[in-house]
């Protein structure tokens, strides 16, 4: 199942503070997104009702799908992210960057992609 551009970075979101706190709660993602609290209860219920995520109590937890979602578009940030910055962009404009361009290739092209620069 495809998710929007918005959906794939609530997910990345999630991901990342899990990695870096562990428990990760609703005003956590907005906090990380720069976004409001009914922004995040909004996306939280449209991606626990596509099966991506789960919410028990506070807790925002990524599904197996979810979870792997999630690594996929991280994977490809920091490919991009990393690329940029090889290339000379300054790492904040970079990691900017590599947010838009993780979702606009194909999983064909990107693993291409990979392929060619590994």
């Amino acid at each position: 199942m495809r998710l929007r551009e918005s959906g794939e970075d609530y997910l990345e979101a999630i991901l990342v503070l899990q990695q870096e706190r562990g428990a990760v709660r609703a005003i956590d993602i907005a906090e990380h997104l720069g976004v409001t609290k009914a922004s995040v209860s909004k996306a939280l219920s449209t991606l626990e009702g596509k099966g991506f995520i789960e919410v028990v109590k506070r807790d925002v937890r990524l599904t197996e799908v979810g979870a792997q979602v999630a690594h996929e578009i991280l994977e490809r940030h920091v490919f991009f992210r990393d690329l940029l910055i090889a290339a000379g962009v300054e790492p904040e404009l970079a990691a900017e960057e590599a947010c838009h361009m993780e979702h606009c290739l194909s999983e064909d092209s990107f693993q291409k992609l990979k392929a060619h620069m590994a």
